[in-house]
């Protein structure tokens, strides 16, 4: 099963234009946070670092080759490099080498380091993958907050159509003399305040598109527009296909953070070896091939004569093994293994806390869906019931059996139960969504 950040960044990402969507969606805010967002940029750095480590201990496992030369003149005493004589004449001189050497054993010490560094880059690809997980809640999140503070922007419209065709109606009958002047009065506060809470359904708005533009990394000054989906529409897996044991058990095979835990005690496994090798003998094989020219002529057009012979004459090699036995160094390899050890032991405890962080955040999870599914259905009662009692009391108002005040009571109560409705549909797919991101489902509506 590929996992959200896959899917999205691996596959998604190649899809996403340069440009910016005139109206984007769930998916494309998803998808552009990743390749934006700083937090996953810096994360891809860390771990094109952790790369070139583990690259570079791998190399180590190579064997060594250097080649050196140098030409330059002596003055005064000093040896002839082809004589070994001591000589107080200047002379021109050129040597030539090569060297190399390859590590025969060691106890498995660079291959573990280069084994440790593999597992530690890996742990860092694991380590982007969360935060680009985290960054996608984060954007799911304010996606909904702007969709549900689009639908109580359009509940604050139909309030204030309500109230005005209300102070048409009233407005008739007190002209006529059947409701006293008050009753005007009272209309044209409610369509003030319904006013009000329609311009403070629009800052809402406009606040949470500022949070998501923020996280997307986008220029503010530029028009931000979302598709506006009905609530209703959005599909929702069951309870029954979210049950937080099953999603446990999958979310602990594909979470990163998970991996990245394990990822890390596999390194410190492999370090702890690493460090074991401090106790056993190291044995190298090394060579050496050197060779050199040198000329007392004060003539500098017969200064290289006889080069091509001396440097075949002085053409010197060696070969040979060198072995390294730890006798005492001031207990450093007992040190750095009990180190080892207890960085293992510690890498250990962090793995097994994210497990169990993991689990508790998934059955909180569900008890929060199951919580925001009973607020659903009890804020859809609530609803009923308001719409009802509103209906009864416009009723009783249009033939005078009901002041103003009572009805602009129903009317405020039925307004409160719509705005519950839609806030504890949100919370509730939200809810659902997170549930079905530990699945590994992708974050779409």
């Amino acid at each position: 099963m590929k996992y959200l950040f896959s899917i999205l960044l691996f596959c998604g990402a190649l899809s996403l234009q340069a440009q910016e969507p005139a109206q984007w969606d769930l998916r494309s805010c998803v998808q552009f946070a990743i390749q934006h967002n700083i937090s996953v940029q810096q994360a891809d750095v860390s771990a094109r670092l952790a790369k070139l480590q583990a690259q570079l201990a791998s190399s180590n496992q190579l064997p060594t080759m250097n080649g050196s030369t140098g030409m330059g003149m002596r003055f005064g005493r000093s040896i002839d490099p082809t004589t070994n004589g001591f000589s107080n004449i200047q002379f021109l001189y050129n040597n030539f080498g090569v060297n190399g050497g390859v590590q025969v054993f060691n106890a498995g010490r660079l291959k573990n380091t280069a084994a440790a560094a593999s597992f530690s880059w890996n742990a860092s690809e694991a380590d982007k993958l969360t935060i680009a997980n985290d960054i996608s809640l984060n954007v799911a999140t304010y996606y909904l907050q702007i969709l549900s503070a689009l639908e109580q922007v359009e509940i604050a419209k139909i309030q204030i159509q309500q109230t005005k065709e209300q102070l048409v109606a009233t407005s008739k009958r007190v002209e006529v003399g059947l409701l006293p002047e008050l009753n005007l009065l009272e209309l044209e506060t409610q369509l003030a305040n319904d006013s009000s809470n329609y311009i403070s359904a629009i800052s809402s708005v406009q606040q949470s598109k500022l949070s998501m533009i923020a996280l997307l990394n986008l220029d503010a000054s530029n028009p931000f527009e979302v598709i506006a989906q009905p609530v209703d529409q959005i599909k929702l897996q069951s309870f029954a296909d979210l049950q937080p044991d099953y999603v446990f058990n999958v979310a602990s095979q594909n979470m990163p953070n998970v991996r990245a835990a394990n990822l890390r005690v596999q390194a410190a496994e492999k370090n702890t070896l690493a460090a074991k090798a401090g106790f056993y003998p190291s044995l190298s094989f090394g060579y050496n091939l050197t060779s050199n020219f040198s000329n007392q002529s004060k003539n500098w057009g017969n200064v290289w004569n006889g080069w091509n012979t001396q440097v075949s004459n002085n053409f010197g090699q060696n070969v040979g093994f060198q072995m390294n036995i730890p006798i005492f160094n001031g207990h450093q390899s007992k040190l750095n293994y009990q180190q080892s050890k207890l960085n293992l032991n510690n890498v250990m405890l962090q793995a097994d806390n994210t497990q169990l962080k993991l689990k508790q955040d998934i059955y909180s999870a569900y008890t929060n869906a199951i919580v925001s599914f009973n607020k659903l259905n009890a804020a859809q009662k609530a609803l009923n019931s308001s719409e009802k009692t509103y209906q009864f009391a416009t009723k009783r108002y249009d033939l005078g059996l009901l002041g103003t005040i009572e009805l602009l009571n129903n009317q405020n109560n039925y307004l409160k139960a719509k705005v519950n409705f839609k806030t504890a549909q949100y919370e509730y797919v939200f809810r659902i969504k997170l549930l079905e991101f530990y699945k590994g489902e992708a974050l779409t509506l």
